[in-house]
């Protein structure tokens, strides 16, 4: 008897990530969570300079600022409650100083810039096709920052604009880095604040604008549809019954793995993990010979590691 509908994977023949990959992630906060793993496990990779960013239209922006030296002015940020903000960037990367702001946005747009022509993979999970319009710039924001919902129109990004903006977004990438493989995944939080059957709308123009514009550089991997089809239980979900829980994220990220990680790192990500389970292992007596012996051992198997690949600090 079969009590779960299981969608079929398949392994990747080639452009695998491996211990020399250099990973790019973008987007919801989902792609965080593929992003902590990559982290758990030691692999080189960097996640959201510009913080979550939830629709296409945001991710297109960064990358072309990053592709085009875009630098950020005072013309580019606002005061509100206390703090800078600038509307293409997540509340966490505002501050309390104008300067510092503008010094954070201009060196994320660096660092996006010179992550993209060393990027082997580049992860763009994208959250919703709900996006809010300021009216007084006439432009799509990233966040509204808590600004009165007066402020802002909110639309449904169409298919059409969908496609063309990740059409966009994956051709600035190539400019820079031909050789970069870009990852499309649908992020399996449903974004209930917009209504359910707006959600499903939502998720569909994304899905469908996706499968218009991959070719053979550009993928997509069905962390949304694992969620709503192998996982469809509500104990797959945090207290929220929005975001997947830690069962339902280590078994995304599984999926995953099968599908993206050579298996030649399988065993050194075994190592890793042994070594991070023991990093923080509490031991009875902190100072006994015997946790001193394992402390020993650890150190000895992260200095091997270490010689591997430089890249590992524990």
């Amino acid at each position: 008897m079969n009590l779960q509908t299981k969608i079929s994977l398949s392994k990747r023949a080639d452009n695998l990530i491996s211990y020399k990959s250099n990973i790019l992630l973008l987007g919801s906060c989902f792609s965080e969570n593929i992003g902590d793993k990559l982290n758990y496990f030691k692999f080189q990779n960097l996640q959201n300079p510009f913080g979550i960013l939830f629709h296409p239209k945001a991710i297109e922006t960064l990358i072309q600022n990053a592709a085009s030296d875009n630098m950020y002015t005072e013309s580019d940020i606002f005061y509100h409650n206390e703090q800078w903000h600038c509307f293409h960037a997540h509340s966490k990367l505002s501050n309390v100083s104008k300067v510092e702001l503008l010094e954070t946005l201009n060196s994320k747009v660096k660092l996006t810039k010179a992550a993209i022509k060393t990027s082997t993979h580049v992860i763009i999970t994208l959250g919703t096709a709900w996006v809010y319009h300021y009216l007084k710039r006439n432009t799509v924001v990233a966040n509204c920052h808590k600004v009165s919902q007066k402020e802002f129109k909110k639309e449904l990004l169409s298919v059409e604009d969908i496609s063309t903006s990740l059409k966009t977004t994956v051709s600035l990438i190539q400019k820079l880095n031909s050789e970069a493989r870009v990852i499309f995944t649908v992020s399996p939080v449903r974004h209930l604040k917009d209504g359910f059957v707006e959600n499903t709308r939502s998720k569909a123009h994304l899905i469908t604008a996706i499968h218009q514009i991959i070719h053979h550089s550009s993928f997509y991997f069905p962390s949304y549809e694992i969620m709503m089809d192998e996982l469809r239980d509500y104990r797959f979900y945090a207290e929220d019954m929005v975001h997947p829980n830690k069962l339902a994220i280590d078994y995304i990220w599984q999926q995953f793995k099968f599908v993206w990680i050579c298996n030649t790192a399988y065993k050194v990500m075994d190592e890793v993990d042994g070594i991070q389970k023991g990093l923080h292992h509490k031991p009875f007596n902190p100072n006994s010979e015997a946790h001193q012996s394992f402390l020993k051992k650890i150190e000895a198997r992260k200095k091997a590691l270490k010689l591997q690949f430089s890249h590992m600090v524990f």
